[in-house]
């Protein structure tokens, strides 16, 4: 090789070595980075849920006046089996209505059950924080029973509940003004399973099946025998033509503060 070329051959084997480095550096796949896992903030979700369902429940187009129409209410919950119950209503796109207590919402793992309640657009309602009989306490402390549920279901799920259950149905013209003053409807029933009684569901499941058009029937989701009794509520009532609807979809409008509901007449 002559001595002029040397320097020449030099650069051009550097030229291949740089340029083989780059190939290998873009081959390689990049870094993988570890993720932290995102801080959900309640209050950001609850946000998030009031913005998917504005002016929550949005009520669907049924005519109960016309249609044969159903009521399912569940009490006492949330409980270890109201998820399962959602499960079973969301197979069959069926929407109820549930009555919380604010000790068990509070006992909700952050609220995940309550939060899929009104996201999975089902009505939720008021069953006062630690279910005693509203009729033996003060004006206050029925106000302190529906403003903690009502303000912490509100605090989880941007949703301020219309309508209330009285624990035991039992009410009288006391708790009426301060329903009324509270802005919640009693809804109470005219088809008892009496699943808190009789844990049985076959006899949950014949009781609710006599529900006529515009009843509103009684059930807890805290027995796992009302949950399993649920299907064949499902498929008994089905069968007699009847949808199922909210409380407030049954009504076709919000019902009125302080005034008592049992069925559509």
């Amino acid at each position: 090789m002559r001595v002029w070329a040397l320097p020449l051959a030099l650069l051009a084997l550097a030229a291949c070595v740089t340029a083989s480095v780059a190939h290998r550096r873009a081959a390689r796949p990049p870094a993988i980075v570890p993720m932290r896992a995102a801080h959900v903030d309640p209050g950001q979700l609850a946000k998030r849920l009031a913005s998917i369902q504005p002016g929550w429940p949005r009520a669907r187009a049924f005519d109960c006046g016309r249609v044969k129409c159903v009521a399912l209410t569940f009490d006492d919950g949330p409980g270890d089996h109201t998820g399962r119950l959602l499960d079973l209503l969301g197979r069959r796109d069926v929407r109820a209505t549930f009555f919380v207590i604010g000790q068990m919402v509070a006992a909700d793992r952050g609220g995940r059950l309550t939060r899929r309640i009104v996201h999975e657009g089902h009505e939720i309602g008021n069953h006062s924080w630690s279910h005693p009989a509203l009729t033996g306490l003060s004006d206050e402390g029925v106000r302190r029973e529906l403003r903690h549920t009502g303000e912490l279901v509100r605090r989880l799920t941007g949703v301020r509940m219309r309508v209330m259950r009285p624990p035991y149905g039992a009410t009288d013209k006391h708790v009426a003004r301060e329903t009324r003053r509270e802005g919640l409807a009693q809804i109470l029933w005219n088809v008892d399973t009496l699943d808190w009684r009789d844990r049985n569901s076959e006899v949950v499941a014949r009781r609710a099946g006599k529900a006529r058009p515009g009843s509103i029937v009684l059930m807890h989701d805290i027995h796992a025998t009302t949950v399993r009794a649920v299907p064949h509520v499902l498929d008994t009532l089905s069968r007699r033509g009847f949808t199922f609807v909210t409380v407030s979809e049954l009504y076709g409008r919000p019902p009125v503060p302080g005034k008592e509901y049992t069925e559509r007449r």
